[in-house]
């Protein structure tokens, strides 16, 4: 009898024991933070072209060659071949992406150039000097229309539009005796160009271009006999290339 009284005590306070335990393990997991699923991170928004620009580009133009002309009067002029020379500046522009990431990117950009050009003043009417008194083309300019087309971040364009430039009078235009030509000149380029963006604000383009313009002035020429030498418009094409590299930053 004192056997089982003392065994049922020991059972009961076990179970009281083991209830304790329950409780207390119960407590300690309430109080521990519950463990959640982290959200799916946010997919970055698709590239676009899309906004306003400006920068700067550096390159080469490339003047068309000898040319051989016919003066009205005296003959045929040979010589007077146009060199190229360092072109650069700067352009603004706009860009509409149609879709973002991958789609049609149209675009306005105007720009203005320095133009260094090697030219040769002096032609020959026979042996007797004939000297250009064309103006010199000492800056150019274009306002052009883009269309292209993107691959995410690279750019695939075509271009093209109005065109301008000017410059300052020959040092032969004193000896001439007609109209001279003016120093602003007009007429077109087309080009195109391929534009990578690195960042989503700077991009690295390259492109080609073709300008021509117009020659204006007089076609008569003055001989002078006490040189001897002839004076006369020996620029009879402004058309040239250029090849460029630029940087632009969009905003």
């Amino acid at each position: 009898m004192f056997q089982t009284s003392s065994f049922a005590r020991l059972r009961a306070k076990f179970t009281v024991l083991l209830l304790a335990g329950s409780a207390l393990q119960a407590a300690q997991a309430a109080d521990l933070p519950r463990r959640q699923v982290p959200p799916p991170l946010p997919i970055p928004p698709a590239f676009t072209w899309t906004g306003f620009y400006l920068g700067v580009n550096a390159g080469y133009a490339f003047g068309e060659g000898r040319r051989t002309f016919t003066d009205a009067t005296y003959g045929t002029v040979t010589g007077g071949a146009q060199g190229g020379g360092f072109a650069g500046g700067g352009q603004i522009g706009y860009n509409y992406q149609l879709t973002p990431g991958s789609g049609l990117v149209l675009g306005v950009e105007t720009d203005i150039q320095g133009l260094a050009e090697a030219r040769a003043n002096a032609a020959y009417l026979g042996t007797t000097p004939y000297y250009n008194v064309s103006p010199s083309l000492d800056y150019y300019g274009t306002v052009r229309g883009r269309a292209g087309y993107a691959f995410d971040r690279v750019l695939v364009y075509g271009t093209g539009g109005f065109a301008y430039g000017g410059g300052s009078t020959s040092s032969y235009a004193g000896s001439y005796l007609y109209t001279l030509p003016s120093t602003s000149r007009t007429g077109y380029t087309v080009g195109g160009g391929l534009e990578y963006a690195f960042t989503e604000k700077l991009s690295a383009k390259i492109e080609g271009l073709y300008v021509k313009l117009n020659k204006g002035g007089s076609t008569l020429t003055t001989y002078d006999a006490t040189v001897p030498a002839y004076y006369g418009i020996g620029s009879g094409n402004t058309g040239f290339a250029v090849v460029r590299a630029g940087l632009n930053y969009r905003f």
